[in-house]
């Protein structure tokens, strides 16, 4: 984070204190692998596509707590002194890789290695999005919970400070809805229980059109795609979503992954996946294929990206369409829009509706009939045209009947 950052979420007196209280986590070099969990627990989660064990990675200043302590077993205690105090503070709402976000992914993705986040990364990806978005029990998360009692358990005196956030929908603002506190799952559990009810967003039909507004958290693709996650399992075939990106500077977090996103695009899972397999610099950064994958409309939707600081050329070498931010920042006033349904005079002087959101930080959007169950089968009767991807395909994102507008594979792929 960049001191302007740090300021804005915690304050000038923290931001500026002399003895500085913020420490840069490094996840390329700054951890240590604690342990393995089963590669039988990858494979499942993966249709048989990844077979190999998951490193559970930490941090090393947060690992060698234990060790200060004078303990040197990895994953057992031999001293009477108490287990180092952890506070993992964070929100919970619906999370395009994880299902729901926070408990101990704060810990082995907050402060855990590329190893670690390249795979589980990828491991959401090729499990399908959609199959994961607003499910606090998935297999990803059956991953992280066994590293968590195999290796953090007996460690760590280690409690969750969990909130609820939800938008006032009288004022406008963001307020808290909900607090959980606890040092086991059930805390988690709860607050994902209230996150569904508040940032859960279940539509009667899908929008043709969604605008949604990206703030000044938002200065990559990277974070800003967000607006796609999130409004996917919403928006109708054939339709656009368009994204005001008035402070996107980059597509990447750093350097190495903004050129890998620049050199294959947003272009969909098979075409993805064909990349990464004559690609060993995509291989070893499996984060940033899961991140291109979740990226894509698989061509079911177009996605028009409106930003403040790429160029049309940029924006359209990864698969995007590109509309200029002042055009659509007067066509789409965000002063006056409301979050949900609006409506605009098309240029014929036809009234069209459309779908806004503020932030798409703060929910899941979708339409009964893609919000599949955890067994693949839908929760109500899907329309006509669910499955009909290969109808939509837009752009340069070429469909399949394996990845079908879901953001990962839809079916388990065949294997040899």
């Amino acid at each position: 984070m960049t001191r302007s950052q740090i300021q804005s979420m915690f304050g000038n007196e923290l931001a500026n204190k002399q003895d500085d209280p913020f420490i840069v986590h490094n996840w390329r070099e700054d951890v240590v692998t604690i342990g393995y969990v089963p590669d039988d627990m990858v494979s499942e989660a993966t249709y048989g596509m990844v077979k190999e064990p998951w490193p559970a990675q930490l941090n090393k200043l947060v690992w060698e707590k234990r060790i200060q302590r004078g303990d040197d077993s990895a994953t057992t205690t031999t001293t009477t002194l108490p287990n180092p105090l952890i506070l993992s503070v964070g929100q919970v709402v619906p999370h395009e890789v994880l299902g729901m976000a926070n408990f101990n992914k704060n810990l082995f993705v907050g402060v855990g290695g590329v190893e670690a986040i390249n795979l589980s990364h990828f491991i959401g990806a090729v499990h399908g999005m959609e199959k994961l978005m607003g499910r606090g029990h998935n297999p990803l998360r059956s991953i992280l919970n066994y590293a968590s009692e195999h290796y953090l358990k007996e460690n760590f005196d280690l409690w969750y400070i969990l909130t609820v956030m939800g938008t006032n929908e009288f004022t406008g603002k963001v307020e808290m809805r909900g607090l959980y506190i606890g040092n086991d799952v059930q805390c988690y559990d709860d607050a994902c229980e209230l996150s569904l009810q508040v940032n859960f967003n279940l539509l009667d039909k899908s929008p043709t059109k969604i605008v949604v507004y990206l703030n000044e958290e938002y200065h990559s693709t990277w974070l800003g795609n967000k607006a796609i996650y999130r409004t996917r399992m919403a928006i109708a075939n054939g339709g656009e979503l368009i994204v005001l990106a008035p402070h996107v500077e980059s597509f990447g977090e750093d350097g190495h992954i903004d050129e890998l996103i620049r050199g294959v695009g947003y272009v969909g899972t098979p075409t993805i996946m064909e990349a990464m397999n004559t690609n060993e610099e995509l291989k070893q950064n499996l984060s940033a294929v899961a991140h291109l994958i979740h990226g894509s409309s698989e061509g079911r939707f177009s996605i028009t990206y409106c930003p403040g600081k790429l160029s049309k050329e940029e924006i359209e070498s990864v698969g995007f369409q590109f509309a200029d931010l002042n055009v659509m920042m007067d066509r789409f006033d965000i002063h006056r829009l409301k979050d949900g349904w609006n409506t605009e005079i098309n240029d014929v002087g036809i009234v069209e509706e459309f779908y806004y959101i503020s932030n798409p930080a703060l929910g899941l959007w979708a339409v009964p009939s893609r919000f599949e169950d955890a067994s693949g089968t839908s929760s109500s009767t899907p329309s006509q045209n669910d499955d009909q991807a290969d109808n939509y395909c837009i752009g340069n994102q070429r469909a399949s009947e394996m990845s079908g507008g879901v953001g990962g594979w839809k079916q388990p792929p065949p294997q040899d």
